[in-house]
């Protein structure tokens, strides 16, 4: 099973990967965590993404989508996987399309998380607390936001013509917000 778990920063995404895969037996690939793991180790392209995360900026596709279609080869992403975080614009979805096909596989379903604002700042505020992530500080928590709504809803759309976008009110308890993943995907 392939999916997508789509929605703004602090929808819950992550979240719900980590129990969806418990229950599936499939992998998360979340190119937040790619990111930031390439930022911790000090690499070229962590040294890249790091200038572009600390403004709350998208780092740019050709990186992105590079490592995208390295990471769906590796062999634990035989049984399937569940995309976090990616793709966000049109021409990622567009170039992720090209990758799928060329691998011959295909996405299963698109799954939205719908979060009001008030309640995403609420949660990255909480998170950055917690985990003390550069990233998720007033200013680029509300640029963030903004580049979500420019950028990544025009997928919705992109999806819903595709047939495979399943909405999810975000809200709520994790189990429950787990219990209505299960429930559209059937998984």
């Amino acid at each position: 099973m392939q999916l997508i778990f789509l929605g703004p920063p602090g929808a819950g995404k992550g979240t719900q990967a980590k129990i969806f895969l418990d229950r599936a037996g499939i992998i998360q690939i979340s190119t937040g965590d790619i990111l930031r793991a390439a930022v911790a180790k000090g690499t070229e392209l962590g040294k890249q993404a790091k200038a572009f995360m600390d403004k709350g900026e998208l780092v740019p596709d050709s990186v992105v989508i590079g490592i995208i279609e390295q990471r769906i080869q590796e062999p634990d992403c035989k049984k399937g996987f569940v995309l976090d975080g990616f793709p966000r614009t049109i021409e990622q979805a567009e170039a992720l399309d090209a990758i799928l096909a060329k691998l011959n596989i295909a996405l299963d379903h698109v799954v939205n998380f719908e979060v009001p604002d008030e309640e995403l700042v609420q949660r990255l505020l909480g998170r950055a607390a917690q985990e003390g992530r550069s990233d998720d500080n007033p200013d680029s928590i509300k640029n963030r936001l903004q580049i979500f709504k420019d950028k990544t809803q025009p997928l919705i759309r992109y999806y819903e013509g595709k047939k495979i976008l399943r909405h999810i009110n975000g809200t709520g308890s994790t189990t429950e917000i787990a219990d209505k993943v299960k429930a559209v995907v059937g998984v």
